[in-house]
């Protein structure tokens, strides 16, 4: 690995703390994906929420993945914006949810989209939108395969609710959708997992029916299946999650926190301008970032515009110096941005690229 891959060029540094992505490594990360699967990008459908930009969405585009998956109707506009052809809503629209949807559609009819349900009441509400609409509405059966966060019970008989859906009128039925983010362990222990509620659906439904599955835990198990549209989405930045918990999945960082010492409050410590604003931090303080410049400095306290260090190697910081760190989970940390600065081979930074789709609402 590149050593200090992660320095930028002083001259091009703007204030801090801010996020930088490189993109050499976004487009090595895009090509292992595609390695994955052996170079069949219609196998492709990676998920949007990671990046929420539109500068990685014309990279798909370059690499022929024309499919994405989104969580946000935001999301699902900036895919649209970028001229997506296939667009898969992966959450429920309910109420508002649901117009704001349609809206969508109507205004990009040139485009496919499709969403998912996980139950009749639901399905039955959106065909009669669809009706209302003069639309022809595809959407996925959402299966709950032990998650139990979304999802119609595979335990239970989701065959004959998708006969239900199949005859509404305004409605397309495209196939099943499954997260199974739950899933933990070994590569082969994860594999073992998800072949289980995959086996039964499989055993269940015939070839022409679609299934969406999986993020990153359960990609290189569907990466081998066919008829399956693979879904991760942290693959493009990766994180230090991922680097620790999924080891078999070869993909580079791509993204780090740039901060700044700001104050040096003991002989041993000393503070940095990421804190929670700056890096997500639902977890304990020794899993939200990872320090690039010195395995020896560790993490001690973490408040709204503050980190504090505490520094148990020789090497010494003065205030001023600046420090690169690789966020534990890059998702949530990169909705916490306006944008991101993007860097070259050179080390510099050479654009701005706005997370677009990190606002509820763009214009639905």
């Amino acid at each position: 690995m590149q050593k200090n891959w992660w320095k930028i060029n002083s001259e091009t540094l703007i204030d801090t703390p801010f996020l930088a992505v490189y993109e050499d490594r976004v487009r090595q990360n895009i090509e292992k994906l595609i390695s994955y699967v052996k170079g069949d990008t219609q196998k492709l459908r990676p998920h949007i929420k990671t990046h929420k930009n539109g500068e990685i969405l014309e990279l798909f585009k370059i690499y022929n993945i024309k499919k994405v998956k989104c969580a946000t109707i935001a999301e699902a506009e900036l895919a649209a914006i970028h001229q997506i052809p296939d667009i898969l809503l992966s959450y429920q629209p309910v109420g508002l949810k649901a117009e704001r949807y349609f809206s969508l559609l109507k205004k990009h009819p040139d485009l496919h989209f499709s969403t998912i349900v996980d139950n009749l009441e639901t399905a039955n509400n959106l065909n009669a939108f669809a009706k209302e609409n003069q639309l022809i509405l595809s959407l996925y059966l959402d299966l709950n395969t032990g998650m139990n966060r979304t999802g119609f019970p595979l335990s239970e008989n989701w065959i004959g609710l998708i006969s239900e859906i199949q005859k509404l009128e305004n409605i397309k039925f495209e196939g099943i959708h499954i997260y199974d983010g739950h899933i933990k362990g070994t590569v082969e222990e994860r594999k073992q997992e998800a072949s289980k509620a995959f086996d039964l659906i499989q055993s269940k439904i015939n070839e022409n029916v679609k299934i969406v599955a999986g993020g990153s835990n359960t990609f290189p198990f569907y990466a081998e299946q066919e008829n399956v549209e693979c879904s991760p989405g942290t693959f493009v930045f990766w994180d230090s999650n991922y680097q620790i918990n999924l080891p078999e999945q070869d993909f580079k960082p791509a993204l780090v926190i740039v901060g700044t010492i700001i104050s040096k409050p003991t002989k041993n410590t000393f503070c940095i301008d990421i804190g929670y604003k700056a890096v997500s931090s639902e977890n304990p303080i020794d899993k939200r970032l990872v320090i690039l410049n010195d395995e020896n400095l560790i993490p001690i306290s973490h408040s709204e515009e503050h980190l504090v260090i505490e520094n148990k190697g020789e090497n010494d910081y003065q205030i001023g110096d600046i420090i690169y760190a690789k966020p534990y989970h890059v998702c949530p940390t990169v909705a916490l941005y306006d944008n991101v600065q993007a860097i070259n081979k050179k080390h510099q930074i050479y654009s701005v690229w706005p997370v677009s789709a990190r606002t509820r609402k763009i214009n639905f």
